[in-house]
């Protein structure tokens, strides 16, 4: 009996032993997957531009029945040098912002004018590349000389423009000697109205007021610059990369002669003068 319990004893003892010898740490956890990688935004393959349809020579229809312009060529050739399929979207410009934030286009770029209030809503704006000036178009027979003869008399501007912008605002004065200033939702409507006599003058920006009166007799851009100002290129709130890449593929093609062969046509007579890149 003495040894039976002299060797149950001796087993506890054994037991006891094995049970502190082992190690109390928690077991290794699995390693843990690694987080898969954040995927890449897709690579861009196409860009759409926003341009107004009817603002030569920047952009407007060819003969041939599609858009053409200095600002047109121009972003074909960017986009033939970044790899991209060009489209184009005729925005309504009066629209022109709430498009491009509804993603029908990539841009504005169409002899658009660079505005502080632009910047200060969080859109990005390239380098500006065209220096601007409004002028007054009228009848070449009416006698009329500057802005102050035509006191009293009707004048058309495209809604949405620039040239709105300044009636509104720093010229209001100016226009506060019209009798009326009719709102026109496209330049060839303004010029329409004027051949048509329903007005007396277009307030219009300079390339576009020349470029009319070269191609229509029976018209004069009275010489008095009434506004300076700037064009760029309008892009979304984030989308500074996107107008960096584009701005850089602009530089190169001024270096590598491209910008100035294409502003060396014919049909850009009246704006290569007035080009920033090529002034410098």
């Amino acid at each position: 009996m003495k040894k039976l319990l002299a060797m149950a004893l001796a087993l506890c003892m054994v037991f006891a032993l094995c049970a502190c010898g082992q190690s109390t740490a928690p077991a290794a956890a699995p390693a843990a997957s690694e987080a898969p990688a954040a995927s890449a935004e897709p690579e861009r393959t196409s860009f759409i531009m926003g341009i107004d349809p009817e603002y030569p020579p920047f952009s407007y229809l060819g003969d041939d029945g599609n858009y053409t312009g200095f600002d047109v060529e121009v972003c074909k050739a960017v986009c033939d040098k970044l790899g991209w399929e060009m489209k184009i979207f005729g925005v309504n410009w009066d629209e022109k912002l709430v498009q491009l934030d509804s993603m029908e286009c990539d841009c504005v770029w169409s002899g658009m004018t660079i505005l502080d209030s632009m910047k200060e809503a969080g859109y990005v704006i390239s380098a500006p590349y065209y220096d601007n000036t409004q002028v007054l178009v009228v009848k070449a027979d009416s006698g009329f000389a500057s802005s102050a003869d035509l006191a009293g008399k009707v004048v058309a501007v495209q809604l949405g423009t620039s040239g709105e912008n300044l009636l509104n605002n720093d010229l209001k004065d100016l226009a506060s000697t019209f009798s009326n200033v009719l709102t026109c939702d496209s330049f060839l409507k303004c010029f329409t109205e004027l051949e048509g006599g329903a007005v007396d003058a277009v307030f219009v920006d300079m390339p576009v007021a020349a470029s009319y009166v070269k191609d229509h007799e029976g018209l004069k851009v009275i010489d008095e610059n009434l506004g300076a100002e700037q064009y760029g290129i309008a892009f979304r709130a984030g989308d500074a990369d996107l107008c960096a890449k584009v701005d850089e593929a602009v530089q190169a093609l001024v270096a590598d002669g491209t910008y100035a062969k294409i502003a060396e046509k014919p049909e850009y007579a009246e704006i290569v003068n007035n080009l920033i890149f090529l002034s410098k």
